[in-house]
């Protein structure tokens, strides 16, 4: 049973015998019952995999087409009692023409049947021989068992329970269109693409449809399964492969092995309630609406206003804040059975299974796991950094850039930046200055990594110690310097950017800011201290990504000895060194130790405001990325704090420096985040404490 809208589907690549419809019709059931017994909601076979897909001119031979109808109703008898939303391809005669079909079966009823739309025809292979387009289908309905059945290429199947999980069906070539059917379903309100194919291997052409489904996914918002048929076809003119790809927006979760000698089956969890967020932030779904409704000239096939929505039941789902499906509905569904056997074959299952949940969870959202991807992005990063002080530096005219350096990790990635932007607009390095600023909570450790760092880049080096200057300015305000307070410690922050600030105007230069996305987050820096700055680098990357943009720095821009500097920050603990250090003069104010970790506060960030989820699924989320590292408890403790201060702290989001937005969160109130300073969180905590409460 899933929870906050993940449903679980399925993509069958069954062994076939072609133009034996018995054999296929067992194998299909057996299938179907394997996939129900292991949670899934939907599944897909390949297409016309009644029959087989490579049957040649057999397609006109009637005992053939009365076959396949028969072991239609032998899959409806023996998965009577089923939930399983069952899409199967077969061929169908109606309207004196043979249409190469998907037929949609749930319990003891067909949904409905839709007919391919492109029909294939290249390098001398016409499937005009055999099967017409679904266009020319003239019936809205046909009969079969008895059973009025909705027909044609404007069906869509909408969940009763929750009108968010709506799924559309195109068959193979319909994919390769300029514009696939799969464009309209979704525009008209699917969510998931069941997409059964039947199609040739050629060398490359696996990287082409894998390409091809993932993009379809991520341009539409939606999830994309596609499956093909297997190596059991027959082989007289091609070789069938059995590519199975289940994708969402833009991802494949899951693929299984070409070439296959055995039955495959693979699963995901698709996270409808992430789709629906998406659809409602990407306003080419409403305006693509408008379009297709007020174009007359459109062919009635496409027109979302001929749309027609079969309603189906899921008696096995549990979508989270489901709501009433208030769309044109022409079918109920009548009360299913659960099946009390499954039989279990030797199907090869390809899934991440992780406490009921068929799907990788990524602990770091924001950095790539793969090696070369997380290079690549690294780069490109970095470059957006450059490019946009790059611009700044050429507009203001500056002659100086003045950054503070303090030894750790953010100043380290903000001088990189600068430096970088420097050597591009072919300027002296010694035109960067760069101030350290010891003040009572500096160790030797930061301070040496500072001075080292700027010594290697090769840029102007100033220290000034704030002490003597924080001692005055606590006599001044009549406060006991022995009070390590937040009063205590702001007061050296804004020392040090009035400093920065005061030499910048002197020297005819811009304060470059090195506060990351994920302090804006939490709001930890000082207001009208390090919070501020003439132009901030570092503003959309969040904490986690950091480190790894500064190693592939050191790996890939840096001599020997800017490298060892560099990695040496890179070991550092995250502090902002306002409390003295112990006694042994290490350092003793540790930021994840007062506000939580950074990988947890990014994580809950970015599927907060990436994807507009909810606390207690975003603590279901969090406990199956960090499974072996963090218990719920701790979990909830460190989400509470999140939330609390990313309410309480927008005033600091609310008039940030102009920074370059990195990635798809951004939090500067100029269109990364609009947010009114005084918003109550009241509703997100109580949710923390209340449903997210253990069992």
């Amino acid at each position: 049973m899933l929870e906050y809208g993940f449903v679980r589907v399925a993509a069958a690549v069954p062994v076939l015998k072609v133009a034996d419809c018995a054999y296929n019709s067992e194998n299909i059931i057996d299938m179907i019952i394997n996939a129900e017994s292991e949670g899934a909601q939907f599944i897909v076979f390949p297409e016309l995999s009644v029959t087989a897909y490579s049957c040649g001119d057999l397609f006109h031979q009637e005992i053939l087409l009365n076959e396949a109808l028969l072991q239609l109703e032998n899959i409806l008898n023996r998965t009577a009692g089923s939930d399983i939303v069952s899409i199967v391809g077969m061929p169908i005669y109606t309207d004196n023409r043979l249409f190469d079909c998907g037929v949609v079966i749930n319990g003891r009823k067909i949904l409905g049947i839709v007919p391919k739309t492109y029909i294939r025809s290249f390098k001398g292979y016409t499937e005009e021989r055999w099967f017409a387009s679904g266009t020319a289908a003239t019936s809205n309905y046909i009969r079969i068992f008895n059973q009025e059945i909705p027909f044609g290429t404007n069906l869509l199947f909408n969940c009763a329970k929750d009108s968010r999980l709506c799924f559309g069906i195109e068959i193979s070539e319909d994919l390769w269109a300029p514009i696939p059917p799969s464009s309209y379903h979704t525009l008209s309100g699917a969510s998931i693409i069941f997409n059964l194919s039947g199609t040739f291997e050629e060398a490359g052409l696996n990287e082409y449809r894998r390409d091809l489904a993932r993009i379809q996914s991520v341009k539409c918002n939606a999830a994309y399964v596609y499956t093909s048929s297997g190596a059991s076809e027959s082989t007289t003119d091609g070789v069938f492969g059995g590519h199975g790809i289940i994708a969402e927006n833009g991802t494949i979760l899951a693929e299984t092995e070409r070439f296959s000698a055995d039955s495959q089956l693979i699963y995901t969890d698709i996270d409808i309630e992430r789709l629906a967020s998406e659809k409602i932030k990407n306003t080419g779904f409403t305006k693509g609406m408008v379009q297709l409704t007020i174009d007359n000239s459109m062919s009635s096939w496409i027109n979302p206003n001929r749309y027609r929505k079969i309603c189906f039941m899921l008696k096995n789902s549990q979508l989270k804040n489901s709501q009433p499906n208030n769309t044109q509905q022409e079918n109920s569904q009548p009360e299913n059975y659960r099946l009390n056997n499954s039989k279990k074959d030797n199907y090869r299952l390809k899934s991440i299974q992780l406490n009921n949940l068929y799907r990788h969870i990524e602990p770091y959202p924001f950095v790539p796991s793969d090696e070369k991807i997380r290079d690549k992005r690294c780069n490109e990063v970095f470059e957006i950094q450059t490019a946009g002080l790059t611009k700044r530096m050429l507009h203001t005219k500056s002659r100086h850039a003045v950054i503070g350096v303090s030894g750790g990790l953010d100043s380290t990635l903000a001088l990189l930046v600068v430096v970088n932007s420097f050597d591009k607009l072919k300027k002296p390095r010694e035109d960067i200055i760069g101030i350290t600023m010891p003040g009572f909570g500096t160790t030797k450790t930061t301070y040496n990594s500072a001075i080292d760092l700027m010594k290697n880049l090769g840029v102007s080096i100033r220290e000034i110690d704030i002490k003597p200057a924080c001692l005055q300015h606590f006599n001044d305000i009549q406060h006991d310097a022995d009070i390590h307070d937040v009063t205590y410690e702001n007061v050296q922050a804004r020392e040090r950017y009035q400093i920065l600030m005061d030499v910048a105007n002197k020297e005819g230069g811009l304060v470059i800011g090195t506060g990351d996305l994920s302090e804006l987050a939490l709001g930890w820096c000082t207001y009208n201290g390090d919070h501020m700055s003439m132009y901030n680098v570092n503003c959309g990357v969040p904490k986690t990504l950091v480190r790894y943009l500064i190693s592939w720095a050191a790996n890939n821009l840096a001599n020997e000895k800017t490298r060892a500097a560099l990695l040496k920050v890179v070991d550092t603990p995250i502090t902002p060194e306002l409390l003295p250090p112990t006694s042994k003069g290490e350092i003793k104010q540790k930021t994840e130790d007062i506000i939580g970790p950074y990988e947890l506060h990014d994580f809950f960030l970015y599927y907060m405001v990436r994807y507009g989820m909810r606390p207690g699924k975003i603590l279901f989320l969090t406990e199956h990325a960090f499974k072996e590292k963090y218990s719920r408890d701790v979990i909830k403790k460190w989400m509470e704090v999140f939330y609390k201060r990313f309410f309480s702290q927008q005033f600091k989001r609310s008039c940030v420096p102009d920074g370059p937005k990195i990635g798809t969160i951004g939090l500067s109130p100029r269109g990364g985040w609009s947010m009114p300073s005084d918003a109550e969180g009241a509703l997100w905590l109580k949710e923390i404490r209340e449903e997210c409460a253990p069992e």
